[in-house]
């Protein structure tokens, strides 16, 4: 489908690690439809991911409704083509 896949970045402010991964989820070149969730604005977005922040999520439609589904991990050194590469898998 031609249609931007839909991701959530869980993030905080003064996070460096999530301002770094933003970036790079911002320069990437897929059709992508990026939302940046602050979880100090949620308690049960901040109770859930205080300790893991950045988290990133693929949005899925299930016949249930929106699921989201974590992706795994990206080294704060890890590249921009991986980066992309991982956004391209999850799409």
């Amino acid at each position: 489908s031609g249609q931007a896949m839909k991701f959530i970045l869980y993030s905080k402010p003064g996070c460096h690690l999530c301002a770094g991964l933003e970036v790079k989820l911002r320069a990437v070149t897929l059709p992508l439809d990026l939302e940046v969730r602050d979880i100090t604005t949620r308690p049960d977005w901040f109770q859930r991911y205080q300790y893991e922040v950045p988290v990133l999520c693929a949005e899925h439609q299930a016949a249930t409704g929106t699921v989201e589904k974590p992706l795994p991990r990206l080294s704060p050194r890890a590249a921009q083509a991986q980066v992309e590469a991982m956004i391209q898998a999850y799409s």
